[in-house]
């Protein structure tokens, strides 16, 4: 069985390719894309191959979801790190959980279709809790009495800017937006009533 490729250079885990072949599908032309022999096809491997990591392509689908929410974990962990002031944590955070779904739109789709990823084997939510926990724990920072609420209006009302920011919807309601001075409005409100 080989377990690993020799790709660009460098040898890859077989499953990271995999996974990555499968990103690029997704991002080329969407979920329905992404299928097991696809992702075999663009990786160079047997059609086979695939089942050996991902026995379902609900299996596939979870797996490549699971490596967003890795990224976008590691580019929101970054994100807190460059800033000391607890406001501006906040801020940056809103800030680039807006840019990675801008960025990788398809793929931050994917993330959030329980729906579809459901029975998948991958327990999704081991992925996703930590980063609304870290909403809720720089919420807290920010002086929100009750973190866990802010953390919930502003993780849902970002994601509704970052769904409608990706149909363009935004700027057919409400014309030429600064969203990046809308999210500061956003935090600061939520901040000052210390819900």
């Amino acid at each position: 069985m080989i377990d690993t490729v020799y790709m660009g250079g460098e040898v890859q885990p077989l499953r990271v390719r995999l996974i990555g072949c499968g990103r690029e599908l997704l991002d080329e032309g969407g979920i329905d894309a992404v299928g097991l022999r696809a992702v075999a096809r663009h990786a160079g491997v047997s059609h086979g191959a695939p089942r050996r990591y991902f026995p379902t392509h609900k299996a596939l689908l979870a797996a490549i979801a699971a490596s967003g929410f890795a990224d976008l974990s590691e580019d929101l962990r970054s994100a807190v790190a460059s800033e000391t002031d607890p406001v501006a944590r906040l801020r940056q955070t809103a800030h680039r959980y807006l840019a990675f779904a801008g960025t990788h739109r398809t793929l931050f789709e994917l993330m959030f279709r329980h729906d579809l990823l459901e029975g998948s084997g991958e327990d999704l939510r081991q992925h996703s809790k930590p980063l609304f926990e870290t909403v809720v724990a720089l919420a807290a920072d920010a002086g929100a009495a009750k973190p866990d609420v802010v953390a919930l209006n502003l993780w849902t009302q970002l994601h509704g800017v970052a769904t409608l920011r990706a149909t363009r919807s935004i700027e057919v309601i409400a014309g030429d937006v600064d969203v990046d001075a809308f999210v500061a409005q956003l935090i600061d409100l939520h901040l000052r009533g210390r819900v």
